[in-house]
């Protein structure tokens, strides 16, 4: 997969199926999206182009209004799932101020036609676009008609009835939500983070944690609770449970914390690079009376945690039975 991020290093190819979009998580909704570019690119033996944005374009269009958008994946993170599904080329506009005045017209001759090339436009049921969004698919069946490209437009991704979107993941995450999150995006929801010095009152109370600063400050952690999840560190994947709050038994901080304690490890992990992927929420954060009654639901938290890891490693190990094996 090529990565090109300006108009003046990428070859223009009129025989190119597009599609245009944040895709931020790259979620099932996406990934249907892009199949058909995928696919509709091969059968016109042409090329599969994914154009996308950095900043995330509520960044800059609502900064102003204070507001703020909780990424679901890093921009190397949207590149790596993106070409999992074999896309060609992904071109990545700077998303500015400027940019975002652009109307519909001028950007699809500029960026599109005359700087991509294409052939086809593929969009989501719900695409909308230009300056304030205000162009929908009517208006680009139009443009394709004056810049000669056809358009075609995929069905939503329903999930339980709802479609599935990028807005709807975070509220998921949110909430703690984890399986729904997880069957949306079509995979575990995952952050990486550096560990950093903590005060030590796990270790205190015989279950150290890694205090987590994510990499990413954009990046969404799902709300406040105890997780069951796994590790990621220097090639080894290790199970854990992680606590998203403030601690309110042992501290009054107010500061919202990302600490993690491994099952089975001994060791120091300060300033090392962590990977957590959520497989399950177990329960709320809450108050207890005190240090022995925390240390009683943590001993409980564990052996819960313990059991949905089984039970996830023993369907991970099915699945990868059932797949099929190069020869």
């Amino acid at each position: 997969m090529k990565v090109s991020r300006s108009l003046r290093d990428l070859p223009r190819e009129k025989n190119s199926v597009v599609t245009v979009g944040t895709f931020d998580g790259v979620h099932l909704a996406h990934r249907e999206i892009i199949r058909e570019v995928v696919n509709r690119a091969r059968m016109r033996e042409g090329r599969s182009v994914v154009i996308t944005f950095d900043p995330h374009p509520k960044e800059i269009v609502a900064s102003d209004r204070g507001g703020e958008v909780r990424l679901l994946c890093t921009p190397e993170e949207r590149l790596a799932l993106l070409e999992q599904l074999n896309v060609d080329l992904v071109f990545v506009i700077p998303f500015t101020l400027d940019f975002s005045r652009l109307t519909p017209e001028e950007f699809y001759r500029q960026f599109v036609v005359s700087g991509v090339g294409v052939s086809e436009v593929v969009v989501g049921y719900d695409h909308m676009f230009g300056r304030d969004r205000v162009a929908g698919a009517q208006e680009l069946v139009r443009m394709g008609k004056d810049f000669d490209f056809s358009v075609f437009a995929v069905h939503p991704v329903v999930l339980d009835g709802d479609p599935v979107s990028s807005t709807k993941i975070r509220r998921a995450l949110g909430v703690g939500l984890i399986d729904r999150a997880t069957r949306m995006l079509g995979y575990p929801y995952s952050f990486a983070g550096t560990v950093v010095r903590g005060e030590g009152r796990g270790r205190s109370i015989g279950f150290p944690t890694a205090n987590l600063l994510p990499e990413s400050s954009k990046k969404m952690i799902p709300g406040r609770g105890v997780y069951a999840v796994t590790v990621e560190e220097s090639g080894h994947r290790r199970f854990g449970m992680l606590n998203v709050g403030v601690r309110p038994t042992v501290t009054e901080g107010k500061t919202e914390i990302v600490e993690v304690h491994l099952f089975d490890f001994a060791g120091d992990l300060y300033d090392a690079s962590l990977r957590v992927t959520f497989i399950a929420r177990l329960r709320d954060e809450r108050r207890f009376s005190g240090v022995p009654e925390l240390v009683g639901q943590l001993k409980t938290d564990r052996e819960q945690a313990l059991s949905i890891i089984r039970d996830f490693t023993s369907k991970q190990e099915e699945i990868s039975q059932k797949a099929p094996r190069s020869h």
